[in-house]
């Protein structure tokens, strides 16, 4: 347990923190706010298909959308919607943002990337133990260029080789979507499974492309813990190799652990764009490569948000067990 006098310095350090993110979750949604509205193209020119439609009808459009003002007296009203927690109308749906943010997007993006996210943490920690005990084995190289490989591979090309292979080849996985749009459902395990089913190749390819960077973290602070004096003091001792690594590696090493899991967790909410719109998974990620295509402000502004405070709320929880794992941080 902490002592009174550290669980005053961790409080103190904990409001120092969360002044700080208050602070930067303000800096990014304005940066946000004037970089959507400086993006080449005009809201009107999509929602107005018809290049002959009069000047006049555009520029009453701009005046219903409020992009007639100008950008100090949008900003403020931005502002002020923030603080109300509202995110505005998409002017592409016509529906409030949240509506459309915290739908089945939003579950069907946390199926697929947080799912895919918790695998590659739990095969990159167990391929990076394994590969740390067993540090210039064949076990290690082999580890090592399967790692290197799948994390150089760009997900959309990875993504076109798994649907070229399975889905047209093979034809054992579909094309793309989330559930099979002509298919009536008796049950709901069989809704499950046909769900599962079309989200087997979008997670593959997502858990390849992270284990690698996953690996890659992890053998090497496992292997910079496993070097230092007080773990060869262990061994010296007589300690099992498996007590070694649990008590002593592995607990050592969790601070740069720590900041790559609260990271990747964190980037559940942005979804995966590239892989989504491969694959036509109707989540987060397709809803913003919709949303830039249609110049849709309102909604980019709202996704925005919610990814920069996952972001930020992962970034104060990470800091947060630094400082409980590592006292010194709290004084820095």
């Amino acid at each position: 347990m902490l002592e009174n006098g550290g669980f005053m310095g961790l409080a103190e350090y904990a409001a120092r923190r969360a002044l700080h993110t208050v602070a930067a979750f303000f800096i990014l949604i304005t940066v946000g706010f004037f970089l959507f509205r400086v993006m080449p193209g005009d809201p009107t020119a999509v929602l107005l298909l018809n290049p002959r439609i009069p000047p006049e009808t555009r520029q009453l459009l701009r005046a219903q959308l409020g992009l007639d003002q100008p950008y100090h007296v949008q900003y403020l009203y931005f502002i002020k919607n923030v603080f109300l927690g509202e995110f505005g109308y998409s002017f592409h749906y016509g529906r409030p943002v949240t509506d459309i943010i915290f739908s089945r997007k939003l579950f069907n993006t946390l199926a697929l990337v947080g799912t895919s996210v918790v695998l590659a943490i739990l095969i990159g920690l167990g391929m990076a133990l394994a590969s740390a005990k067993k540090r210039g084995s064949r076990t290690d190289v082999s580890m090592l260029v399967f790692a290197l490989t799948t994390y150089s591979m760009p997900v959309f090309w990875l993504g076109m080789i798994l649907l070229i292979m399975f889905a047209v080849h093979w034809k054992i996985f579909p094309l793309g979507g989330t559930i099979t749009a002509i298919k009536v459902h008796e049950s709901l395990w069989e809704y499950i499974a046909d769900y599962l089913w079309h989200m087997t190749l979008p997670l593959i390819a997502l858990v390849l492309i992270q284990i690698g960077y996953n690996f890659l973290i992890m053998r090497n602070a496992l292997i910079d813990i496993a070097t230092e004096d007080f773990v060869m003091v262990a061994r010296a001792k007589g300690l099992p190799e498996k007590l070694v690594m649990r008590r002593h590696v592995l607990r050592n090493a969790m601070l740069p652990l720590v900041t790559i899991i609260a990271l990747q967790l964190a980037g559940i909410f942005t979804g995966a764009v590239l892989t989504e719109t491969v694959f036509s998974w109707d989540g987060l990620g397709s809803l913003i490569y919709e949303a830039v295509m249609t110049r849709d402000y309102p909604l980019l502004q709202g996704i925005f948000m919610v990814i920069v405070a996952a972001f930020l709320i992962a970034n104060y929880i990470a800091d947060i067990l630094y400082a409980v794992l590592d006292p010194r941080v709290r004084y820095r």
